[in-house]
């Protein structure tokens, strides 16, 4: 099982989180959020293990904003008209994709290198991370981590709860792991990557 740990904003803390042994380490860029990174260049350190998350309006946006950031993996916050485009543009830039799929019904099922299944904004009134669990009713198309509201106490729990053969790859945690908006602690870091890992 995977480890995500999203929303780094300060090399303190990325340093910290790789040697706690996560697995993925996600760089949010969206200057509304307390957990927007200003670096664009914090995520290098990071290596094959970054992850830009990012929002933008638009296809061609997303494809700039990557093309900052020397992240493989891009986690895409669109418009649904734009999800299809985006995804054939940053694979033909050689980028993997880390696709958010809310969970809720009716959506397309577009090709990615993996999905994250989180909360639907429809529920949660937030695009993206929100701290707040799911009922997973609408499952990825395809191998994915799980993302809403995680912490390492629970998640043997959660993942208990996922429909029979759902092909969970690990989990995503972000505020639950936080001392303060957009600071990342050290212990609940390493608890949440350790039993992540324990569930292998």
């Amino acid at each position: 099982m995977m480890a995500k740990v999203c929303g780094l904003t300060c090399a303190e803390d990325v340093a910290m989180v790789l040697a706690a042994g996560a697995d993925l380490v996600g760089f949010l860029h969206h200057p509304a959020s307390p957990r927007h990174c200003p670096d664009a260049q914090l995520a290098q350190a990071a290596g094959a293990r970054a992850v830009l998350v990012a929002v933008a309006g638009s296809a061609r946006a997303l494809l700039e904003l990557a093309r900052s950031s020397p992240a493989e993996w891009v986690q895409p916050y669109l418009p649904p008209a734009e999800r299809a485009l985006a995804l054939e543009l940053l694979h033909a830039e050689g980028r993997r994709v880390l696709l958010p799929w809310p969970d809720e019904p009716d959506q397309e099922a577009l090709p990615a290198d993996l999905y994250l299944w989180e909360s639907s904004p429809r529920a949660t009134g937030l695009l993206g991370g929100s701290g707040q669990g799911h009922p997973m009713a609408y499952a990825p198309p395809g191998p994915f981590l799980l993302g809403g509201g995680l912490h390492g106490a629970i998640l043997a729990e959660r993942r208990a709860l996922l429909p029979a053969g759902a092909p969970c790859r690990g989990f995503d945690a972000a505020s639950r792991l936080e001392s303060a908006p957009g600071r990342k602690d050290p212990a609940r870091v390493a608890t949440f990557v350790h039993l992540a890992h324990e569930l292998e």
